[in-house]
C-alpha cells in the first residue's frame, strides 16, 4: 500500500433481501456498481434474510399459481417482468422469467448464505443464488441445486449438505425477518448504511453514491 495515499473510508452497508426477488437482484447490482464507482470507500456488505413469502413450504409452489394469486395473472406479471428484464440487460442481468417453473421457499438458500458468511463467501453465494434462479431457472429448495452452488463458491460439499439437512439457523433466519418488519422495513431490497441511513428499492447507483458520500462525510474520513 502506498504510504501517501489517502486513508479508505470504511463503511457498513447492510443489506436486507429475499432471494426469489426480482429486484433486489437488480438493486444490489445496481449497488455493487455505486461501489465500483467510488474506489475510495471501503465496504462490508452484511446480508439479511427477508422472507417475502414465509407462507410457502418447502416443495414450493407452481408458477402459474403462485402468479395468479399475486398479480391476478400471467399477462400482469409478464409487463412487469418485461420492465424488469430491460432494466436488468442495464446490469448485466439477462433475467428469464420464462425458466422458472416453481416459486420456491427461500428459507434454506438464505441458511446457505448464513453458512457462506462464516467462510467468508456470501457475496459470492448470493450473486451465485440470484443466478442460479433469475438466469438459469434453478430450484432454489433443492438441496442438491444448493449443495452445488455452495461448492461451486468454495464451501465444502459434504459440511454444506449436513449442514442444510439440519435445522440449524431455521430459527435465526426466522428472528431476523421478524426483526426487520419491526424495524418498519416491508419492502425489499433495503440498503442500510453506517447503522443510520436506509433507502429501500432497486436505486441508481448515482442515488446510493450520494448516500455514501454522506455517510463518509459523517464519518469524518
Amino acid at each position: 500500500m502506498n504510504a501517501l495515499s489517502p486513508p479508505r473510508a470504511r463503511l457498513l452497508v447492510e443489506v436486507v433481501f429475499d432471494l426469489v426477488c426480482p429486484w433486489c437482484f437488480l438493486g444490489i447490482r445496481r449497488l455493487q456498481r455505486a461501489l465500483r464507482m467510488r474506489p475510495d470507500v471501503a465496504v462490508e456488505l452484511q446480508w439479511h434474510p427477508f422472507l417475502l413469502n414465509p407462507e410457502i413450504t418447502q416443495q414450493g409452489v407452481p408458477r402459474h399459481d403462485y402468479l395468479l394469486r399475486k398479480f391476478g395473472g400471467e399477462e400482469r406479471a409478464r409487463r412487469l417482468h418485461a420492465t424488469i428484464t430491460e432494466l436488468g440487460l442495464a446490469e448485466g442481468v439477462p433475467f428469464r422469467f420464462d425458466r422458472i417453473r416453481r416459486i420456491p421457499a427461500s428459507l434454506d438458500a438464505h441458511r446457505l448464505v448464513r453458512l457462506a458468511t462464516r467462510h467468508g463467501l456470501a457475496d459470492m453465494v448470493v450473486d451465485a443464488l440470484f443466478v442460479a434462479y433469475f438466469v438459469e431457472g434453478a430450484d432454489l429448495a433443492s438441496l442438491d441445486v444448493l449443495t452445488v452452488l455452495g461448492a461451486h463458491a468454495g464451501l465444502d460439499p459434504t459440511a454444506t449438505r449436513r449442514f442444510l439437512q439440519s435445522s440449524a439457523e431455521v430459527e435465526a433466519i426466522h428472528a431476523e425477518n421478524l426483526r426487520a418488519h419491526r424495524l418498519g422495513i416491508n419492502g425489499v431490497p433495503c440498503f442500510v448504511v453506517a447503522g443510520r441511513h436506509a433507502i429501500a428499492g432497486a436505486q441508481e447507483p448515482e442515488v446510493i453514491e450520494r448516500l455514501l458520500d454522506v455517510a463518509v462525510v459523517e464519518a469524518g474520513v
